[in-house]
Protein backbone atom coordinates (compact mmCIF):
# COMPACT_ATOMS: atom_id res chain seq x y z
CA UNK A 1 0.00 0.00 0.00
CA UNK A 2 2.92 2.50 -0.88
CA UNK A 3 1.52 3.96 -3.65
CA UNK A 4 -1.58 4.97 -1.65
CA UNK A 5 -1.68 8.78 0.11
CA UNK A 6 -3.55 9.17 3.20
CA UNK A 7 -5.48 12.19 4.93
CA UNK A 8 -6.94 12.23 7.93
CA UNK A 9 -10.07 10.32 6.87
CA UNK A 10 -9.15 8.04 3.61
CA UNK A 11 -6.71 5.74 2.16
CA UNK A 12 -6.45 7.23 -1.98
CA UNK A 13 -4.73 6.65 -5.18
CA UNK A 14 -6.98 8.99 -7.60
CA UNK A 15 -5.67 10.13 -10.78
CA UNK A 16 -6.68 12.27 -13.54
CA UNK A 17 -5.76 12.78 -17.28
CA UNK A 18 -6.56 16.33 -18.09
CA UNK A 19 -6.38 18.72 -21.26
CA UNK A 20 -7.60 22.22 -21.72
CA UNK A 21 -7.21 24.49 -24.34
CA UNK A 22 -6.42 28.25 -25.22
CA UNK A 23 -9.73 30.13 -26.73
CA UNK A 24 -9.56 29.81 -30.25
CA UNK A 25 -6.98 27.36 -30.07
CA UNK A 26 -4.59 30.37 -30.61
CA UNK A 27 -1.04 29.31 -30.41
CA UNK A 28 0.01 31.68 -27.67
CA UNK A 29 2.05 29.54 -25.26
CA UNK A 30 5.44 30.24 -26.22
CA UNK A 31 8.85 31.42 -24.50
CA UNK A 32 8.40 33.55 -21.27
CA UNK A 33 4.27 33.01 -21.27
CA UNK A 34 4.78 28.95 -21.42
CA UNK A 35 7.02 29.15 -18.41
CA UNK A 36 4.68 31.02 -16.39
CA UNK A 37 1.40 28.93 -17.49
CA UNK A 38 3.70 25.91 -16.08
CA UNK A 39 5.18 28.32 -12.90
CA UNK A 40 1.38 29.44 -12.02
CA UNK A 41 -0.28 25.43 -12.68
CA UNK A 42 2.84 24.51 -10.24
CA UNK A 43 1.93 26.65 -7.39
CA UNK A 44 -2.22 26.14 -7.77
CA UNK A 45 -1.61 22.40 -7.49
CA UNK A 46 1.37 22.70 -4.96
CA UNK A 47 -1.40 25.22 -2.68
CA UNK A 48 -4.36 22.73 -3.04
CA UNK A 49 -2.64 19.71 -2.41
CA UNK A 50 -2.66 18.47 -5.90
CA UNK A 51 0.81 16.50 -7.05
CA UNK A 52 1.72 16.86 -11.14
CA UNK A 53 2.62 13.25 -11.47
CA UNK A 54 3.51 14.11 -15.78
CA UNK A 55 2.61 17.59 -17.74
CA UNK A 56 3.59 19.45 -20.77
CA UNK A 57 2.78 22.94 -21.95
CA UNK A 58 1.68 23.12 -25.71
CA UNK A 59 1.70 26.03 -28.05
CA UNK A 60 -2.46 26.33 -27.62
CA UNK A 61 -2.73 23.56 -24.80
CA UNK A 62 -1.88 22.37 -21.20
CA UNK A 63 -1.71 18.26 -20.53
CA UNK A 64 -1.37 17.25 -17.28
CA UNK A 65 -1.31 13.59 -14.87
CA UNK A 66 -2.72 14.94 -11.51
CA UNK A 67 -3.16 13.22 -8.21
CA UNK A 68 -5.14 14.73 -6.21
CA UNK A 69 -7.20 14.26 -2.57
CA UNK A 70 -10.72 12.50 -3.34
CA UNK A 71 -12.23 16.00 -1.23
CA UNK A 72 -11.80 18.33 -5.02
CA UNK A 73 -13.85 17.29 -7.44
CA UNK A 74 -12.04 17.47 -10.84
CA UNK A 75 -14.11 20.41 -12.01
CA UNK A 76 -13.32 22.31 -8.91
CA UNK A 77 -9.47 21.46 -9.96
CA UNK A 78 -9.80 22.92 -13.61
CA UNK A 79 -11.98 26.10 -12.08
CA UNK A 80 -9.23 27.28 -9.77
CA UNK A 81 -6.30 26.44 -12.50
CA UNK A 82 -7.42 27.96 -15.37
CA UNK A 83 -9.19 30.38 -13.84
CA UNK A 84 -6.28 31.71 -11.39
CA UNK A 85 -3.81 31.19 -14.26
CA UNK A 86 -5.69 32.83 -16.89
CA UNK A 87 -6.04 36.05 -14.72
CA UNK A 88 -2.40 36.56 -13.62
CA UNK A 89 -0.88 35.61 -17.04
CA UNK A 90 -2.95 38.38 -18.93
CA UNK A 91 -1.87 40.57 -15.99
CA UNK A 92 1.81 40.13 -16.20
CA UNK A 93 1.90 39.82 -20.65
CA UNK A 94 -0.28 42.83 -21.38
CA UNK A 95 -0.62 42.26 -25.39
CA UNK A 96 -2.39 38.72 -24.17
CA UNK A 97 -5.16 40.79 -23.13
CA UNK A 98 -5.25 42.86 -26.05
CA UNK A 99 -5.84 38.89 -28.19
CA UNK A 100 -8.28 37.88 -25.80
CA UNK A 101 -9.97 41.10 -24.87
CA UNK A 102 -13.11 39.21 -22.73
CA UNK A 103 -10.30 38.08 -20.29
CA UNK A 104 -11.08 34.20 -20.81
CA UNK A 105 -6.93 33.11 -22.42
CA UNK A 106 -8.61 29.27 -21.66
CA UNK A 107 -11.47 27.66 -23.94
CA UNK A 108 -14.67 26.81 -21.80
CA UNK A 109 -14.11 22.79 -21.78
CA UNK A 110 -11.88 20.40 -21.04
CA UNK A 111 -11.39 16.97 -21.10
CA UNK A 112 -10.59 14.92 -18.32
CA UNK A 113 -10.14 10.96 -17.38
CA UNK A 114 -9.76 8.67 -14.56
CA UNK A 115 -6.35 6.99 -14.70
CA UNK A 116 -5.69 3.92 -12.60
CA UNK A 117 -4.55 0.07 -11.98
CA UNK A 118 -7.70 -1.81 -11.60
CA UNK A 119 -10.10 -2.27 -14.47
CA UNK A 120 -13.91 -1.92 -14.36
CA UNK A 121 -14.36 -5.79 -15.22
CA UNK A 122 -11.56 -6.07 -11.66
CA UNK A 123 -13.43 -4.01 -9.81
CA UNK A 124 -17.04 -5.96 -10.99
CA UNK A 125 -15.29 -9.56 -10.23
CA UNK A 126 -14.09 -8.08 -6.56
CA UNK A 127 -17.65 -6.63 -5.91
CA UNK A 128 -19.30 -10.22 -7.59
CA UNK A 129 -17.45 -12.27 -6.03
CA UNK A 130 -17.76 -11.22 -1.94
CA UNK A 131 -20.04 -13.67 -0.76
CA UNK A 132 -20.14 -17.43 -1.95
CA UNK A 133 -23.65 -17.09 -3.40
CA UNK A 134 -23.69 -15.97 -7.53
CA UNK A 135 -26.42 -13.68 -7.78
CA UNK A 136 -27.12 -11.92 -11.01
CA UNK A 137 -27.67 -8.39 -9.27
CA UNK A 138 -25.82 -5.61 -9.95
CA UNK A 139 -26.42 -3.63 -6.49
CA UNK A 140 -27.12 -5.80 -4.09
CA UNK A 141 -27.68 -6.28 -0.07
CA UNK A 142 -25.30 -9.02 1.17
CA UNK A 143 -27.30 -10.54 4.23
Amino acid sequence: MDEYKRSSHAVYDIKYHIIWVTKYRYHVLRGDIARRVRELIRQGCEARGITILQGSVGKDHIHLLLSCPPSIAPSKILQYLKGRSSRLIQDEFPALKKRYWGQHLWARGYFCATVGNVTEEIIRNYIENQTSEKRNDIFRIDD
